[in-house]
């Protein structure tokens, strides 16, 4: 059904908010599962086999359907039942043997034993409300408001949710120019860690004289304890979309690309399965809804480099080149995608758009802090007690998120340190926790906000052992171009490895110093200038972990110097 005005859309809005408030009116039982990579792993599938088996067999009269991931991913496989008897109940951890069990109790209008809560203000009988609880109650849920309610293949449920009303009212009430106004005046700033204000990047790109322009939305999220943006788009990938084509229409861009590790296959599958839908309605192609505008978004799969989340790197592997990184400038403003001027935000950035112009850029900007603007989504990983994916206000403390939203460390288990900033920045210690997560609060403790994942780890885990994996992460993932990273991340992997075998000199922790400020003031892109920040963070809070293995450098025999002694001369 293509769309030929706005007109068309607007009846379209009418009747899939119809039909979906169907799926909420209470009248019939409504069984919705959480269908997602993190969900798989646990079962998920075989749980809606088995649910549908049993509505197969007359065993309850009910509409199953899919959703995507809501967050809660230590509740998972989760199901959401609706009906005539209760409000919406959100059910945890349900395999295929607890399906019949919880058939029956749909049957009587019983809420079953496992229910999580429910999805209401106010508990009904024994189950609290889901709010009561700060997983959800602390939250600032406005990226991830529809994930884990609406179903990610559907454009019609995400219609019913708001979804294109941002798209239509820039194509029909405003001009490019006030898109990018609202943008700034959001002083929305990117996601993807490098904080670089959006508004000012987009009006960079559409004063830029060359055509034509691109857009590029980072999907890539290469790093191990990362993954918001593969769950934003499992979940919801029209909101994603639609955040590529506001850029496009405020940068004056016909095509938008959105590159996505290859690795994410339930990303890609559903991203491109929006795409087509979009198309299918007219929301994409030429002439959108009879505009007279063509807008065009493709789809870019990576194969697995690190380094290709790296931003110049990311265009040259979207255009079949080796994806290695450039010199700045030019800009990727000024010179992008086969050389023409390129915008390239991170997912997240990009998806907090439609919200920005539905709402206003003021709204978004009362959000958060005055230098932080709206919110953020936070991934933890280690021994938690919860885990899962957080929306939070920038400014929350991180004391706040580890120990209310996520539970506090899990039984038995004592912090000692978090890892922030992905591989890419210091670890915090206990005393440091109040600190606000945005992007500036970090920095004077050596921490970094970055793409907002956080590895928690207790006492069991050694410090060097750590440090060595954040160094050998860098170091596989270099793409060697520069001599600094190629040679200098090796040389303090062999140095740690060193200490760690027990042949290690207090030396030594002078020697990594020097060589690795030598790694970040030299070398060419981000990766290299913060892939030795870890190992000096780690020392710095841990040094009791590094002594430790040392030898008596007085009983210790001659060493031959290493070839990044012969750099330091």
């Amino acid at each position: 059904m293509k769309l030929t005005n706005r007109s068309q859309f607007d009846q379209l809005v009418t009747t899939a908010t119809d039909a979906f408030s169907q799926l909420s009116d209470g009248t019939k039982w409504v069984i919705s599962v959480g269908m997602s990579e993190c969900s798989f792993a646990k079962g998920a599938k075989d749980t809606f086999q088995a649910l549908n088996l049993g509505i197969t067999m007359g065993k309850v009269d009910a509409t199953l359907r899919q959703v995507g991931c809501g967050g809660w991913c230590w509740a998972e496989p989760f199901i959401t039942v609706s009906g005539p008897a209760h409000p919406p109940i959100i059910y945890a951890n349900v395999n295929a043997d607890d399906v019949p069990e919880l058939m029956q109790s749909i049957q009587h209008g019983q809420p079953h034993g496992s229910a999580l809560g429910v999805i209401a203000d106010q508990p009904f009988g024994d189950i609290p409300s889901i709010f009561d609880d700060p997983f959800f109650g602390k939250q600032r849920r406005i990226l991830l408001r529809e994930c884990g309610f609406i179903d990610p293949y559907s454009i019609e449920e995400y219609i019913a949710n708001g979804g294109y009303s941002a798209w239509t009212k820039a194509l029909f009430d405003m001009s490019p120019e006030e898109v990018i106004e609202e943008v700034k005046t959001a002083n929305v700033r990117g996601r993807g860690g490098a904080g670089f204000p959006a508004g000012i990047k987009w009006e960079s790109g559409r004063r830029t004289q060359a055509w034509p322009k691109y857009v590029a939305c980072n999907s890539h999220e290469g790093e191990p304890n990362v993954y918001k943006d593969r769950r934003l788009i499992e979940s919801n990938p029209h909101l994603v979309l639609e955040g590529i084509m506001l850029g496009c229409y405020g940068v004056g861009a016909e095509r938008g690309y959105n590159y996505v590790g290859g690795e994410h296959i339930l990303a890609v599958e559903r991203f491109k399965h929006a795409v087509a839908q979009a198309y299918e309605y007219g929301l994409l192609g030429e002439n959108v809804l009879g505009t007279g505008l063509t807008f065009d978004v493709r789809t870019r799969v990576g194969g697995g480099a690190y380094i290709c989340g790296e931003g110049s790197a990311m265009m040259y592997s979207i255009m079949g080149e080796r994806g290695q990184p450039r010199t700045k400038p030019p800009r990727s403003v000024e010179e992008g995608l086969w050389r023409r001027p390129t915008v390239l935000n991170n997912t997240e950035t990009l998806a907090s758009v439609p919200s920005i112009i539905r709402n206003g850029g003021e709204w978004f900007a009362g959000i958060g802090n005055e230098k932080s603007t709206g919110t953020k989504l936070i991934t933890m990983q280690g021994p938690l007690a919860r885990l899962g994916l957080v929306e939070i206000e920038m400014g929350a403390s991180l004391r706040e998120v580890i120990f209310d939203m996520y539970g506090g460390m899990a039984e038995g288990k004592v912090l000692k340190g978090v890892q922030t900033g992905g591989v890419s920045a210091g670890p915090l210690v206990e005393s440091q926790l109040d600190v606000g997560l945005d992007f500036d609060s970090m920095k004077p403790l050596n921490g970094m906000l970055g793409s907002g994942g956080f590895v928690i780890f207790d006492e069991s885990v050694d410090a060097v052992e750590f440090a060595r994996y954040l160094m050998a992460f860098n170091r596989y993932e270099s793409c060697s171009k520069c001599t600094p990273c190629r040679l200098g991340n090796p040389a303090l992997v062999e140095i740690v490895d060193r200490i760690l075998n027990g042949n290690g000199r207090m030396s030594d922790l002078d020697l990594i110093e020097r060589t690795a400020n030598h790694v970040i003031g030299l070398s060419l892109c981000g990766l290299g200038q913060v892939a030795p920040v870890p190992l000096q963070g780690m020392i710095e809070h841990f040094r009791a972990d590094f002594e430790s293995k040392m030898v008596n450098e007085t009983s210790a025999p001659p060493r031959e110097p290493m070839l990044v002694h012969a750099a330091d001369d």
